[in-house]
């Protein structure tokens, strides 16, 4: 079994989605039962479904010195940058601790792919438009590669593309990175924006519902797809106020290529490991941000693992029904969902579920609710069995 880990400090944090840009416009959908989620009006085709899209990011456009990057998804990446002062944070602790000294850690299940998509549409002559020939957007390290440019961070730069578990992984490694001393801080970025692959290959899938989706409702027939991008400063240590990342778990059960175990064991070898290196017990989790996407089988399980593991004392919920899931981006969306949760005192609901599923226990939280959030979950489950726990504490009260 793993040992507790020494908790590193979260010293900023922000998000952009279809409920807004910026922690203030994040909070206030939330507590106001505001859902982001409209009816399509993305795909050239028609396609009956609903969407989590970001207003704005069409005109967004980049600086002339990042043109070689532009596409939507960096277009998004930037306006996440610029929300809540994020960018003038991340440099000022990559001056603090020196360049080489900072990891860039980004997630994302589709990079650029949709310029590829535009590029592919546009040919002629089988070739690319001109302005499309720009090798930097036609790579699953686009994110990455436009980040590193902006920031000038010098240590390690990764991607991570493990689906829907993407943006929760790359907070255990930015754990690893500091505790075994190849980094003193880590910005985190997880960005995914709508595409037409995704969307019509999900419905290929029969996971799209046409309707907003109803996680852990017994109506329940499938997802809705939107964007995000979310961003996170990690450093060794931090003010006494700044929350921290306390325990994570991961694990790969690599039952079927989009298909949870039918008896969650890879959920919940993932929730062990999370309160292992925490340190703390089932009974101690104030609240979790359940995976609850809305599909028939992964709410089924999830529901069973989370009913059999914690008390009814323990509060859930999925957020899905005010962003869409927004894949590589949901990790680190819904890490910053848990860190409202906690600084404002208060644990959203599940928006859409009116029938909850029988297989819910009693954690499953429908309303809104005042509470006390001193330690929150996050769980992200990825196509293939990847899954990650996250396992967060608050800050000090100032």
């Amino acid at each position: 079994m793993p040992e507790p880990i020494v908790p590193i400090s979260i010293t900023a944090n922000t998000a952009v989605s279809a409920l807004g840009c910026g922690l203030a416009d994040h909070l206030a959908a939330l507590t106001g039962r505001k859902s982001g989620l409209r009816a399509n009006d993305f795909t050239r085709e028609p396609l009956e479904c609903a969407i989590g899209r970001v207003d704005g990011l069409e005109s967004a456009g980049l600086p002339d010195a990042f043109a070689r990057y532009e596409c939507r998804n960096n277009r998004l990446a930037w306006m996440g940058l610029n929300a809540d002062g994020f960018l003038d944070q991340a440099s000022a602790a990559i001056n603090r601790h020196g360049a080489d000294r900072v990891a860039l850690l980004v997630a994302t299940s589709t990079s650029s792919i949709g310029a590829t998509e535009e590029g592919y549409v546009r040919q002629q002559d089988g070739q690319m438009p001109v302005e499309l020939q720009r090798p930097e957007v036609h790579t699953p390290h686009s994110l990455g590669l436009f980040l590193e440019n902006v920031l000038g961070t010098r240590g390690p730069c990764l991607t991570t593309a493990t689906a829907c578990s993407s943006s929760a992984k790359i907070f255990a490694k930015a754990e690893r990175l500091i505790r075994l001393g190849v980094v003193d801080a880590a910005i985190l970025a997880g960005v995914d924006s709508l595409c037409g692959s995704v969307l019509f290959g999900f419905n290929s899938l029969e996971l799209v519902a046409p309707q907003a989706c109803r996680p852990f409702d017994v109506r329940r027939c499938g997802i809705s797809i939107g964007e995000a991008a979310g961003f996170a400063l990690v450093e060794r240590q931090g003010p006494a106020t700044a929350p921290r990342l306390i325990g994570w778990g991961e694990s790969s059960d690599a039952h079927h290529m989009s298909t949870p175990h039918p008896e969650g064991l890879g959920a919940r070898l993932a929730l062990e490991g999370a309160l292992t290196r925490a340190g703390i017990g089932a009974a101690e989790v104030d609240y979790i941000n359940l995976h609850g996407t809305s599909t028939p089988k992964n709410d089924e399980v999830e529901a069973g693992v989370v009913s059999a593991a914690f008390s009814e004392r323990t509060r859930a919920s999925s957020t899905k029904g005010w962003s869409g899931h927004t894949l590589g981006a949901a990790g680190i969306l819904e890490s910053i969902v848990c860190l409202l949760a906690m600084e404002h005192g208060f644990v959203p609901g599940t928006l859409n579920c009116e029938q909850p599923d029988p297989l819910c226990g009693p954690q499953l939280a429908l309303a809104n609710e005042s509470r006390d959030v001193r330690i929150a979950l996050s769980n992200s489950f990825g196509f293939g069995g990847s899954n990650s726990t996250l396992a967060f504490a608050r800050g000090a009260t100032p």
